[in-house]
C-alpha cells in the first residue's frame, strides 16, 4: 500500500513539463515509480494517480450499475481526461493542455501528496484553499473522524 505525504513547489517549462521531486519519487515501490495516470480532481485540481493505484480505483468504478443515468454521468465525468504518463529520463511528467487549463496551470504548480495520490494545484489556487481555512478546524475534525470511527467499530463487531 502506498502512503504518500507532503507538498512539493515545482516550476512548469514551456512544455508543459515539471519534474517529479526526488522526495517524493523516493516514496513511491521502485516497481510503480515511473507510470502513472492523471486525471481531474472533484475540485479544481489535477490527481496523478500511481498506476497500480488506478487500476484499482478503476475497477471499483466498472463495478457501477451503468443503466442508471446518475452512474454513467458520474462514469463519464470521473474518466474525462484521464491520461497515462510515463515519467522521461529526466524524471519529468507532461500534463496535458486541456487538464492544465480545467485546472488553472500556468508556471508554478503545488504537488499535495496523501495517501495513496497526488493533487497538483495551480500555486495560487492551492494557497487560496489553505487560506480558506474552517474557522473552527477542531469541530470539523471531531464531525469527521468521530463518525468515520464510530463507522469502523461497527465494522470490527461484524463477525
Amino acid at each position: 500500500m502506498t502512503n504518500l505525504i507532503g507538498e512539493f513547489e515545482c516550476r512548469i517549462d514551456a512544455k508543459g513539463r515539471f519534474m517529479l521531486p526526488a522526495g517524493l519519487k523516493k516514496q513511491l515501490p521502485p516497481e510503480i515509480q515511473d507510470r502513472f495516470v492523471i486525471n481531474r480532481g472533484f475540485e479544481k485540481c489535477l490527481v496523478l494517480y500511481p498506476q497500480n493505484v488506478w487500476r484499482t480505483i478503476s475497477d471499483e468504478i466498472n463495478q457501477l450499475n451503468l443503466y442508471s443515468k446518475k452512474n454513467r454521468d458520474f462514469v463519464r465525468y470521473f474518466y474525462r481526461g484521464a491520461t497515462e504518463m510515463i515519467l522521461d529520463s529526466a524524471s519529468r511528467l507532461l500534463l496535458p493542455k486541456q487538464l492544465m487549463e480545467y485546472a488553472g496551470i500556468e508556471k508554478e504548480i503545488v504537488l499535495f501528496a496523501f495517501s495513496n495520490r497526488i493533487e497538483i494545484w495551480a500555486k495560487e489556487a492551492y494557497e487560496t484553499l489553505l487560506t480558506d481555512e474552517p474557522e473552527d478546524f477542531s469541530t470539523l475534525a471531531e464531525e469527521v473522524m468521530v463518525k468515520n470511527k464510530n463507522n469502523s467499530d461497527s465494522r470490527n463487531d461484524l463477525p
